[in-house]
């Protein structure tokens, strides 16, 4: 029996229409797919909704988040290694992407399985497009460190590797701490430092702002918090 596909699906970063974001074929191939494996099942849900899923009490959804024991990965490929084809499913934005669903794929890919990455928003991409720094050369490092003093040496790390290497560098918070992290940027960062800000990214609030540290200092602040954003330095 030959194995199913791993459809990679993206999944709209905020509150905006599909059309704006998908393409109708990604639809169509939700609307197909009997089986599904999602970083949060209520979330899947959701968005098989927004999708006009024939019948969401039979989809199987299966989780893979911070949760799943590295043992349990593995069994999420059974209906793939039984010829079903599976939906990789992320919270917001592109599956493997920051995001826990890369370790099905890397299991997918050693077994052989087809994996089919479809068009769809990224923030991380998104930000990368819209901050005019470098898109030769560029880093997504993820999430800077909680404690205060850690944060302020992996800043100073981030701005010396963007200089020293032409590199620009992104990354992201929790949103109840964007407020925190844009303020310890202004105070540590170099004034004549680039910082980009990608605030609300494919909706109709979306924000991309690049200023240098100084102008950001003498400017109006923007309204961070408890929204997603994705930050970016460039010297």
């Amino acid at each position: 029996m030959p194995f199913g596909t791993l459809y990679l699906l993206p999944v709209p970063i905020g509150e905006t229409e599909l059309s704006r974001v998908l393409p109708a074929f990604n639809i169509e191939l939700v609307q197909s797919l009997s089986f599904f494996i999602a970083e949060d099942a209520k979330n899947a849900r959701r968005f098989l909704k927004q999708c006009n899923y024939p019948d969401i009490s039979k989809a199987n959804i299966n989780e893979l988040n911070q949760h799943t024991k590295s043992g349990d990965v593995s069994s999420l490929l059974n209906p793939l290694l039984q010829g079903q084809s599976v939906g990789l499913l992320s919270d917001a934005g592109c599956p493997g992407i920051a995001d826990p669903g890369a370790e099905i794929v890397k299991q997918a890919h050693q077994k052989n399985i087809k994996v089919v990455p479809l068009t769809g928003p990224s923030s991380i991409v998104l930000s990368i497009m819209a901050s005019g720094f470098n898109g030769q050369n560029f880093a997504f490092v993820g999430y800077l460190p909680i404690e205060k003093p850690q944060r302020i040496k992996r800043i100073k790390e981030l701005e010396l590797h963007a200089l020293k290497n032409n590199q620009a560098q992104f990354f992201i918070e929790t949103p109840y701490r964007n407020t925190s992290l844009f303020e310890e940027l202004l105070s540590q960062l170099n004034p004549k430092t680039s910082l980009f800000l990608g605030v609300n990214l494919s909706t109709e609030s979306e924000k991309v702002i690049a200023k240098s540290v100084a102008e950001w200092k003498h400017g109006t602040k923007p309204e961070l918090q408890k929204i997603p954003v994705v930050f970016g330095i460039y010297t």
